[in-house]
């Protein structure tokens, strides 16, 4: 038998962890968002605010379904911003709008960490295509062969690696937010402090996620290291 239990025991605890923060996010995020703002400026009329004291004219401002499904987008040089965000008129949705128009200053400054995640995408969507067969096929042929297995771990270090390297460009693009929002006197401070914990634990999704990313990964490398025993 595999010595795996410690590491199934932290997986479970990761996705326990993920879980709490999921439901404690889209609480923080609905408390948040019946707070109107003081100045009265929608998602979007404050994305086209940032956008436009930063020099920047050649990103779009979109709205798209779902929620919680705000984004940007480098490779069209889009903000998406969800359809609640994009309309309303509150500390929620300023936070979410800014955070988003962060990352496209950090595209349009040539952001280091931004660039590398960039640069890893390509690569990760190969590898993505293949490596739950991979994972899947190696722990069923792991008596006979490790090949499958070492190849999916090795694939599943690189998206481990991708979760990693996704938490500075997000803390980041929240930090440029909430100064800017700060400087432009966007919000009042009871709304800052309010901006500020909902970004928080937008992060804090992130953080989570690369922790159970990793916990998986240790995961399969016991179950493999176990096999050479």
């Amino acid at each position: 038998m595999y010595q795996s239990n410690p590491a199934i025991i932290i997986v479970l605890i990761t996705m326990l962890a993920s879980w709490l923060v999921q439901m404690r996010l889209r609480s923080k995020f609905e408390k948040y968002a019946q707070v109107g703002l003081r100045n009265g400026l929608s998602g979007r009329q404050i994305a086209e605010l940032m956008l436009a004291d930063h020099g920047i004219t050649d990103v779009r401002i979109i709205s798209t379904e779902g929620k919680l499904t705000d984004h940007y987008n480098p490779a069209d040089k889009t903000v998406n911003l969800s359809e609640a965000v994009y309309n309303d008129r509150s500390a929620a949705a300023a936070a979410v709008a800014a955070h988003e128009c962060g990352h496209a200053v950090q595209h349009a400054t040539a952001y280091s960490a931004l660039q590398f995640r960039s640069a890893m995408v390509p690569a990760l969507s190969a590898v993505s295509k293949f490596m739950p067969i991979l994972l899947f096929l190696g722990v069923i042929m792991l008596r006979t062969t490790p090949l499958p297995l070492t190849i999916g771990v090795a694939f599943f270090a690189l998206t481990t690696l991708f979760s990693f390297v996704t938490l500075p460009v997000e803390f980041d693009a929240s930090k440029r937010a909430l100064a800017w929002m700060d400087k432009r006197n966007i919000v009042t401070p009871q709304e800052h402090v309010m901006a500020k914990d909902a970004l928080w634990w937008a992060a804090m999704t992130y953080v989570v996620a690369a922790l159970g990313s990793l916990a998986t990964l240790f995961y399969y490398a016991t179950m493999l290291l176990g096999r050479r025993r």
